[in-house]
């Protein structure tokens, strides 16, 4: 089983208990500009002692930012960062980005940006990312996911 433990620097994280060679780790974050960055360079750390190489690292913290920044820029709060690796040594890395639905309408930091500097991301994500999707929850919130190889 492998938990992931706060550290007192750093956001507070979610413990859980998984199966036996499966690693999970929560991050809940903050609804603003900053989220992306923190996101990035906490999961940074976690997937370099989850053994991904440079390349898988580099596809997953674009995914991540892009997940963590849709959801600050389209959604209500909370946003919470989720990573599960599978047992296999040839699985896969899962990116889940948990928030509060979407906003009533386009509001906040990133809405006064010009026109192309948005759209990009899903194509992103789709291209990196073997399989995504959405789904709800029973508290209302929504999950963007996308599984990405490990091996």
């Amino acid at each position: 089983m492998t938990t992931t433990i706060p550290s007192p620097t750093s956001p507070q994280s979610v413990l859980q208990a998984v199966p036996a060679g499966e690693r999970v780790f929560s991050l809940p974050l903050e609804h603003g500009p900053l989220a992306p960055a923190t996101a990035r360079h906490t999961a940074r750390a976690i997937l370099e002692t989850w053994g991904l190489d440079d390349e898988q690292l580099y596809d997953a913290l674009l995914v991540i930012s892009e997940l963590v920044t849709n959801a600050v820029v389209h959604a209500l709060p909370p946003v919470i960062l989720h990573l599960h690796a599978t047992a296999e040594e040839t699985g896969s890395v899962q990116v889940h980005v948990s928030d509060g639905g979407p906003q009533p309408a386009a509001a906040g930091w990133a809405a006064d940006r010009p026109e192309d500097e948005h759209g990009r991301g899903e194509n992103i994500i789709t291209t990196l990312a073997g399989n995504t999707g959405t789904s709800s929850d029973t508290n209302g919130l929504i999950d963007h996911w996308a599984a990405l190889d490990a091996a």
